[in-house]
């Protein structure tokens, strides 16, 4: 039985194409979502009542009033206010772009990402949703998860392709994540932006329950050789173990 409520989905609807254009006109907003004027005005109307948009000279934004929940959200995470700290510290090790990622929904969200002197600027920030498949980090998140939620996962949302790298065959995904169960962390070789590798650690409970992953991210003439395989995640490895000990302990 669908019990999903029209007008609810229809209001995030509004939300994320209002993110996606940029802001946008009621004309533009009403033709990209195959809507009448008079219906998305009242849909506008009542979200800028409840300050979840901002009207400027006729273009709809969404509101920094989500910006709240966002806040709220991520903190009352536990692994986020134990991680922060180690992965500032990796940035600043490395000097490279360090990150902590959550999966939610069968996605995978940036929680922090702490910048180091050299770091790239790069697509993503704190919020952004990913695949898991595409990333070192998402991979390291699926590799720790028990058959069937990864199964789950893969069946949900598939294996898109985000560049000529990224793995879109289930079997070779599922015998790179074999490999990184027994090594203990992921690789992303420009598998989601050309150019950027990654490497990632998952982080677990004492229960074994996978919390998130943290990885280092730069650009393929940086990350190579010895450097990319041996010394970034020796240094991944070691600041996991350390978040770890903290969230049993907290």
């Amino acid at each position: 039985m669908d019990n999903k409520v029209k007008s609810v989905e229809k209001t995030f609807e509004i939300v994320r194409t209002l993110q996606e254009l940029g802001g946008a006109s009621l004309t533009t907003l009403a033709r990209e979502i195959g809507m009448p004027q008079s219906t998305a005005h009242n849909y506008l109307k009542s979200l800028e009542d409840e300050e979840y948009i901002v009207e400027d000279n006729g273009t709809y934004h969404v509101g920094i009033r989500f910006l709240e929940h966002g806040a709220y959200a991520r903190n009352r995470l536990t692994i986020y206010e134990i991680a922060t700290p180690e992965v500032d510290k990796l940035a600043t090790e490395t000097g490279e772009l360090a990150n902590l990622l959550v999966e939610e929904h069968g996605r995978g969200s940036y929680l922090h990402r702490a910048r180091g002197v050299d770091a790239v600027q790069v697509d993503a920030h704190v919020g952004t949703r990913v695949s898991l498949h595409s990333t070192a980090l998402g991979k390291a998140i699926l590799a720790t998860l028990d058959e069937e939620r990864r199964e789950a996962v893969l069946d949900r949302h598939g294996l898109p392709e985000q560049t000529p790298q990224t793995v879109t065959d289930r079997e070779e995904l599922l015998a790179q994540l074999d490999d990184i169960r027994e090594r203990g962390y992921a690789y992303d070789d420009e598998e989601r932006l050309a150019g950027l590798r990654c490497v990632a650690a998952a982080v677990q409970s004492n229960s074994g329950r996978v919390l998130g992953a943290v990885s280092i991210s730069g650009p393929t003439n940086r990350l190579r050789g010895d450097r990319f395989r041996e010394e970034l995640p020796q240094k991944l490895l070691e600041a996991v173990n350390v978040i770890e000990l903290n969230v049993t302990h907290s």
